[in-house]
């Protein structure tokens, strides 16, 4: 079937009709779930936030939805910026690698990605380390602590 304009249709479901209240005896009937007479009960009733200053803390706040993980991102190295920045026989820790300026704020564990070549051997302790690396540093003749 092509499709025209004559021939769209929204998706099933996704059109929810709106209950039609206080029409007859079996539509929540008499005061249509308003309850009695009042602001409330009138059209365009219940105005919002009377002070102004909780109406901008509430607007300000972020929407926060979804789940977040309880562990954080590794911070990524480059094997190759360990070759730039490490002499031979040098020790890698997250401490070094801060001074070194390879990471920033050590508020996360890092890893070492086997990206580049490293010609140095180079003792790696605290550091998360990926196969492709770990294959890397012992060719070079570096030890994994």
């Amino acid at each position: 079937m092509p499709l025209t304009l004559h021939t769209i249709k929204p998706f099933s479901g996704s059109k929810k009709k709106v209950k039609r209240v206080g029409r007859g005896l079996g539509s929540t009937g008499s005061y249509s779930g308003r309850g009695q007479k009042g602001q409330r009960a009138r059209s365009g009733g219940r105005k919002g936030l009377k002070l102004l200053g909780m109406k901008r803390i509430i607007m300000s706040t972020p929407k926060l939805r979804g789940f977040k993980s309880p562990y954080p991102k590794m911070i990524a190295v480059k094997l190759s910026s360990l070759d730039k920045k490490f002499s031979d026989g040098e020790r890698v820790t997250p401490k070094t690698l801060l001074e070194k300026g390879l990471v920033g704020k050590m508020k996360v564990a890092v890893k070492i990605l086997g990206d580049g070549e490293l010609k140095k051997k180079l003792v790696i302790e605290g550091c998360a380390v990926s196969a492709s690396a770990k294959e890397k540093i012992e060719k070079a003749g570096g030890t994994i602590k």
